[in-house]
């Protein structure tokens, strides 16, 4: 390839093998990055979506709700692949939320198009609280709705697929929280039978922190055996 030079030449660099190297290697990561694909309202659905289906079974209805989410994969095959929800469905033999359901999945899937950051929604649904009261799931964990509980469900396939980080104790937390719980049962001489089905005593308290009925008194402070969170610090 001719290159006319139209202008007077006024300094020159000459470019090292290794500097020409660092060039093209800046060049290709910046083409790899303008052909990174992300999620938004304009990509076109597949054919074929990969998903998962939660069960919901709640004190207040006779019949489960079974909350399917579909996940598209970005970038399949490449170092950038992602799988990231697309749409979700509710379906029911109950009628009696057909409506509010149904423009639910409806907004929900919309926000997911959307792309970005969706991992919002979920301490939105998870604020919702029903005027009549809520409930306790198996395992002694309050839900306020049962909107609250569709958002939980969310959350939970947001960590199964890496767009939430779970929160974990680390080993000394963890070990504290087990020995607290062993000295609080070893006092309080209960029998299985005496335990609730989710193996927390049974006159334990609901803990603010992680909606559990596992908070007791301890050494005059309120410590949850479920989180190890405590009134003391």
């Amino acid at each position: 390839m001719v290159l006319k030079i139209e202008k007077k030449i006024v300094g020159y660099k000459v470019v090292s093998e290794e500097e020409e190297k660092k060039i093209a290697q800046q060049a290709s990561n910046d083409e790899n990055i303008k052909t990174v694909e992300e999620m938004h309202e304009n990509v076109s659905r597949p054919d074929l979506l990969f998903g998962s289906t939660y069960k919901i079974k709640t004190p207040q209805s006779e019949h489960a709700l079974y909350i399917t989410i579909n996940d598209m994969i970005l970038n399949d095959g490449t170092k950038h692949e992602e799988r990231r929800p697309y749409e979700v469905f509710i379906n029911s033999k109950n009628m009696d939320h057909f409506q509010w359901v149904v423009a639910l999945t409806r907004v929900i899937s919309a926000v997911f198009r959307k792309g970005g950051d969706v991992t919002f929604m979920v301490e939105e649904l998870k604020a919702v609280f029903d005027p009549k009261g809520g409930y306790f799931k198996k395992g002694g964990v309050f839900m306020p709705s049962l909107v609250a509980e569709i958002g939980c469900a969310i959350e939970a396939h947001l960590k199964h697929i890496g767009m939430l980080k779970a929160p974990e104790l680390d080993e000394h937390q963890q070990k504290l929280v087990d020995d607290k719980r062993k000295e609080y049962e070893s006092r309080q001489k209960k029998t299985p039978t005496e335990q609730e089905a989710n193996d927390f005593p049974a006159t334990a308290q609901l803990c603010s922190k992680c909606n559990t009925k596992a908070l007791v008194l301890m050494d005059g402070c309120m410590t949850c055996l479920s989180c190890g969170d405590s009134k003391c610090g």
